[in-house]
């Protein structure tokens, strides 16, 4: 068993705080977990562990089962002192459980496409709890992948990977600086494009969408630019009531992903009922 760390100073906790800091996650190629849950979905996805850091005091099973596990495989395990575990923390009450791992983006061309596959694009989304939220709930929906065009924030951000519990490690997230290139990849593949503006004629209850798609959507603040808009195969706008102009992206996403879902899985369930009267 190695020594247990008890000081600020020990070279592992100075880069763990360093890749708090995205250009310091590039220059690495490696990005820091938090948590119970998501370090054992990295650890069940095969994501590449450069090393686990654990509170021993504070670690409970079946986490502790799953660090003895992998360390006996081989795997570093750091080992920190409860009060200074504590200090690291991204949050109260800490579970004892953390990871280095190391960080890569596929390639558009790396995403499978499907007959049935439903992609999240995002254009220059710029809040990493929205993202992380996304990435969540693109993989509680089934999404196929979420693709992420320009400047956007980076999804191995502390707080992007806190609020996808884990998601980052079952979700393909793709990053596409072109917006262009990924147009060319949507008809390269089949994959129709639907835009989503409030300016929108028919509503998402009214809209035609064939799969497979990529529902894009634009930042927070000033949504989608008019050249993207207009390369949209379809227009989808999310009605609404009251006073609100608008909802949280993250919030818009969940809705266009679940009625989405919703939509093709009641006309499987209809196809299937039409074959059996058949």
């Amino acid at each position: 068993m190695t020594d247990l760390i008890t000081s600020p100073a020990n070279p592992l906790i100075k880069r763990l705080r360093l890749l708090g800091d995205r250009k310091h996650r590039r220059r690495e190629g490696a990005f820091v977990v938090q948590g119970a849950q998501p370090v054992w979905q990295a650890v069940e996805a095969g994501a590449d562990i450069e090393v686990l850091i654990v509170a021993p005091d504070l670690l409970r099973e079946p986490a502790a089962a799953m660090v003895a596990e992998h360390e006996a495989r081989g795997v570093t395990v750091a080992r920190l002192s409860g009060p200074l575990f504590a200090r690291i923390a991204d949050r109260d009450g800490p579970a004892g459980l953390a990871a280095i791992v190391r960080r890569r983006l596929p390639a558009l061309d790396e995403l499978a496409v499907r007959p049935g596959s439903v992609f999240v694009a995002l254009h220059e989304v710029a809040n990493p709890g929205n993202l992380g939220t996304i990435i969540r709930t693109a993989d509680a929906a089934g999404a196929a992948g979420v693709i992420l065009l320009g400047r956007s924030t980076d999804p191995f951000d502390p707080t992007a990977v806190k609020a996808s519990m884990g998601a980052l490690f079952s979700v393909p997230v793709a990053a596409e600086p072109s917006p262009g290139a990924f147009l060319d990849w949507c008809h390269g593949n089949g994959v129709a494009v639907a835009v989503t503006s409030a300016a929108g004629a028919g509503t998402l209850w009214d809209a035609s969408i064939q799969r497979p798609v990529a529902i894009l959507l634009g930042s927070e603040g000033p949504g989608l630019p008019d050249d993207l808009l207009a390369a949209g195969d379809l227009r989808l706008r999310i009605p609404m009531t009251g006073t609100a102009e608008s909802l949280n992206l993250a919030v818009a996403t969940a809705i266009l992903l679940y009625e989405t879902w919703r939509r093709f899985r009641h006309e499987s369930e209809t196809d299937g009922q039409q074959r059996t009267d058949s």
